[in-house]
């Protein structure tokens, strides 16, 4: 299984939504809690170019945030990316 990483704030809804979809399916992952971290949100917003959280990685690949996770599940898409494929 691919590694998954999640960077988040706590008082991001959107972050909570993406970890409790992540534990439904049982997938681990790193969270970086990026709360009053000017420096980290720089570093990732200059990473991704995105400002928000949360950012999701499988492996090395930015999924985007909860919605772009959740759409993968729906798809289908999901489980196949977190098997490498």
């Amino acid at each position: 299984m691919q590694p998954v990483r999640i960077y988040t704030t706590d008082y991001c809804p959107y972050c909570k939504n993406a970890k409790a979809l992540l534990d439904r399916k049982g997938v681990p992952y790193q969270e970086i809690d990026v709360t009053g971290d000017d420096e980290a949100r720089e570093k990732l917003t200059a990473q991704t170019g995105m400002r928000t959280v949360p950012q999701i990685f499988v492996g090395e690949q930015l999924v985007g945030g909860f919605t772009d996770l959740d759409a993968l599940e729906k798809a289908g898409k999901l489980d196949p990316l977190l098997q490498g494929g």
